[in-house]
């Protein structure tokens, strides 16, 4: 599959409980940023690497999203492939993109994000042209809040809960490259990082796509703000 033909699961579904003390009107990923939502930032930064086709996985205010993505159909999206997954509970991540698979008869390798997350545009491309499965995986000089990934000959070998003072380390940045097989007969609320990602990594199945990215998670209040200063400070630094 050649990458522009590869679709990225946009994973849009949550409330964004840490970040309402600051934006309570909109989901998480419709923040604003220098007047812009942010996940047309997302949106922008996939097509500079020519991905053409997204999955919306919604359920949290996911008419307001929608409304989003349609007003962006005759501009950056008008070429591209749209297709929305609203999910009738919130049924974790894993549950989320069994329920698209399922409900929208997909196969396939697919890409996952959180609509949340950024990194540069380059590390879409590393993951589209792995194999699945896949993970993407930062180093960071602090894994306390993300929890640790240990790594071996480029596979994920085990994942480590939070813990504070945990020091530097490989952290899962939430970027997948996965195929519908690993979603089999699976369905209801689950957690891909708990029920599916263990056992790839315990059979040496689960690569270890190693980035070396900008990379930021909008999630708490610190963090939003941050990612707005970089954007008004024209991204001069690194984040």
């Amino acid at each position: 599959m050649e990458r522009k033909n590869i679709p990225i699961f946009i994973l849009a579904g949550g409330k964004g409980t840490r970040l309402a003390s600051v934006v309570n009107d909109v989901p998480k990923p419709l923040a604003p940023v220098n007047g812009k939502p942010f996940l047309v930032y997302l949106l922008e930064n996939y097509l500079e690497q020519g991905f053409q086709s997204f999955y919306f996985l919604l359920h949290h205010k996911a008419n307001q999203i929608i409304d989003c993505i349609e007003s962006l159909k005759k501009t950056i999206l008008k070429d591209c492939k749209i297709f929305y997954s609203i999910e009738p509970t919130l049924l974790g991540t894993g549950g989320s993109v069994a329920y698209t698979i399922r409900s929208l008869q997909f196969t396939g390798d697919f890409l996952i994000v959180n609509a949340d997350t950024w990194v540069d545009p380059i590390s879409m491309d590393q993951l589209a042209q792995s194999i699945a499965p896949s993970i993407g995986v930062i180093y960071i000089s602090d894994v306390s809040r993300y929890g640790k990934v240990t790594i071996n000959d480029g596979f994920i070998q085990a994942f480590e809960e939070k813990k504070e003072n945990a020091g530097a380390g490989w952290i899962n940045a939430g970027l997948y490259k996965l195929s519908s097989d690993q979603f089999r007969n699976k369905e209801g609320e689950f957690s891909m990082e708990k029920e599916i990602f263990p056992n790839l990594a315990l059979n040496k199945e689960l690569r270890a796509i190693q980035l070396d990215t900008d990379f930021i998670d909008i999630g708490i209040p610190e963090d939003y703000e941050r990612f707005q200063n970089w954007i008004l400070s024209g991204q001069e630094n690194k984040l």
